[in-house]
């Protein structure tokens, strides 16, 4: 298990968050932002920043309705960098979240992300904030090979150094495998997995599908954009009909803000090694301060803690 003051803040502390999200053209996104808010509505998280890995023009307004919904339109939205990712989901569900709560966001300019993570970063106290990733790793490539600017004289690896606590990522297949995250942009994979200088902690594919979520949310009779997502997504996403759907990116956010050893055993330390095709393993024997949690208990007791935090409403 990994050491306290690397994995989990003290209850003094209130997390930094600031979230990664390829929000699509899977619809999990969905559920791990409103576990996200929820969580900082009971106070238990802060969040900083929010930001596209993927470089659809939908997907930062889609981020951007959610935010809005649920009481915090001046979060910073961050667009993906160039040559990252660009697709969305056959049924067009971002474009039709976008279209029903805002459409006035259709192109609407965001800035670069890592410019985002810059500012944002900057602005906190030493060893302090948080990345949640659920996407694609473009955002932290780009980040760790940025220059110093006008928000710090620091360069991007200095400035995780010396402001990011731990890196907690939705991505592989423990122990080995191909895994969609890690792939689709395996060069930054790559470099962010080899270079990030500060812990890693894990949630496989391996996890969150055996979580089955968002029937419950679905059945609302609210008209809010969780459950229209979760409505439209669970009746037309892959062209089938489901009661639920995997749970992948919710457990990142779980497990960055609540003590992961309260859901699940962590492994490690050893080293999450990708190579130049996004096929990843994990290597115990070489300490590079990456972790990743594995089931205890049943699987519905997972799904039940989830859901609860899916089904919050804002606070008015």
């Amino acid at each position: 298990m990994p050491p306290n003051d690397q994995m989990k803040l003290s209850a003094t502390q209130t997390p930094k968050i600031i979230f990664d999200t390829d929000m699509g053209p899977d619809y999990d996104d969905i559920g791990a932002l409103a576990v996200l808010h929820a969580l900082a509505d009971s106070g238990e998280c802060e969040i900083l920043a929010t930001v596209a890995s993927d470089a659809h023009p939908a997907i930062a307004p889609t981020i951007e309705v959610f935010n809005r919904y649920f009481g915090r339109p001046d979060l910073p939205v961050g667009a993906a960098p160039d040559g990252a990712p660009d697709f969305t989901a056959e049924n067009g569900w971002n474009d039709t979240l976008v279209n029903t709560y805002a459409p006035e966001l259709h192109g609407k300019t965001y800035p670069n992300g890592v410019n985002v993570y810059r500012q944002v970063l900057a602005s906190q106290p030493d060893n302090s904030v948080t990345i949640v990733t659920v996407g694609f790793l473009s955002n932290l490539s780009g980040l760790l090979a940025s220059q110093p600017d006008e928000h710090s004289e620091l360069n991007g690896m200095e400035l995780v150094k010396a402001k990011v606590k731990q890196l907690v990522a939705m991505a592989g297949l423990f122990p080995e495998g191909v895994e969609f995250n890690v792939i689709k942009d395996a060069p930054a994979s790559v470099d962010v997995f080899d270079n990030w200088p500060t812990p890693i902690l894990f949630s496989g594919f391996e996890i969150g599908t055996k979580i089955l979520t968002g029937g419950k949310v679905a059945a609302r009779s609210d008209d809010g954009p969780v459950t229209k997502g979760y409505q439209m997504n669970l009746k037309t996403y892959a062209g089938k009909e489901v009661a639920n759907r995997q749970s992948w990116d919710q457990t990142a956010v779980l497990i960055a803000v609540r003590n992961p050893t309260d859901y699940f055993y962590v492994n490690g330390p050893g080293k999450f090694v990708v190579d130049e095709k996004g096929t990843d393993r994990w290597d115990p024997t070489i300490d590079a301060g990456h972790y990743f949690i594995v089931h205890k208990y049943p699987y519905q007791h997972i799904a039940d803690a989830v859901e609860a935090l899916m089904l919050h409403t804002p606070v008015k």
